[in-house]
């Protein structure tokens, strides 16, 4: 099988790609390598096409003799996408119509999308399952919910098989700690390597549903093989479990000797306070069980920073 993984040169992209080549299948990657790396295709027989998903003419030529595509390319953040809505807009919601529509005039029938656990906002109630009312509170997040909504459309109307994934905070080597947007948890794992103090935004007591990038792989390629029996079909992608940032602090220093010194500071804007994953959907239709515990997941990704 012939697949196209838009955003295959980045963090989560790239860790796809490579399960996807030893399955047997040719991948294609389209990436603009903004925040993809070369290096991170390194030693994969991958047809690298570098160019933009704002781009209709380059998407529709990417798509072009696949059958199946994972749509992982975006901008990926929140605090961003405040300062550049515009941007975000261009990106996550123009750049993911073009692979829509570029996908079923290829008459490509199923497209796995990224999604995001944004789009819940400060949920009042958790775990956040997939049947709560949305409530973006971000470009980024209403973004992502823009993109849910016309995959809907797209499956309705015009029989596409379109599924996406709401991923919760996903961790793991290959995400780029050197960015202001960073994942807190490459953030953290440098420091305790380098041995330097790290920023908290608020307390340290908020919550989040950290997630192996492993584990994400495991659900897209579910997935991609699901015999689809819905027409709205979206899915959590976590592990049904909260973790303060203290406790993340805390993992690392058993595992390292290393105590972070901590600077707290004010908490940002569209930053929510918890977050966990409902699982119980992505599990009774896609037959996914994470296997990477946090720690487990830690040590790995301390490990690839050595």
């Amino acid at each position: 099988m012939k697949i196209l993984v838009t955003g295959g040169a980045g963090f989560i992209g790239s860790h796809l790609v490579a399960a996807l080549i030893q399955r047997g299948n040719e991948v294609r990657v389209l990436d603009n390598l903004s925040s993809g790396k070369h290096e991170n295709l390194d030693g994969l027989p991958v047809e690298l096409v570098v160019g933009d998903i704002r781009n209709w003419e380059t998407v529709r030529q990417a798509v072009n003799g696949c059958d199946l595509v994972f749509h992982q390319a975006a901008l990926v953040s929140v605090p961003r996408s405040l300062a550049e809505p515009q941007l975000n807009h261009d990106v996550n919601v123009n750049g993911a119509f073009h692979v829509f529509e570029a996908a079923r005039q290829a008459g490509i029938k199923r497209v796995v999308y990224a999604s995001s656990a944004a789009v819940y906002g400060d949920t009042p109630s958790l775990p956040a399952s997939e049947h709560d009312r949305s409530n973006p509170m971000t470009p980024y997040a209403a973004a992502k919910l823009m993109n849910e909504e016309m995959a809907t459309v797209y499956n309705h109307s015009y029989g596409r098989e379109f599924v996406g994934l709401r991923y919760f905070n996903v961790f793991g080597p290959r995400q780029d700690p050197s960015s202001p947007y960073s994942g807190v948890l490459s953030v953290f794992c440098r420091a305790t390597i380098a041995n330097s103090g790290v920023t908290i935004y608020g307390d340290g007591k908020q919550t989040r549903d950290f997630v192996y990038v492993s584990d994400v792989v495991v659900a897209n390629l579910a997935a991609a093989d699901w015999a689809m029996d819905e027409t709205h079909p979206v899915f959590n992608v976590g592990r049904g479990e909260q973790t303060d940032l203290l406790q993340i602090l805390e993992m690392l220093r058993q595992q390292s000797g290393v105590a972070l010194p901590v600077q707290f500071t004010a908490a940002r804007a569209g930053d929510i306070r918890d977050s966990c994953a409902d699982v119980t959907a992505v599990q009774s239709h896609l037959n996914y069980t994470p296997h990477v515990s946090i720690a487990a997941g830690l040590q790995k990704t301390l490990n690839w920073f050595v």
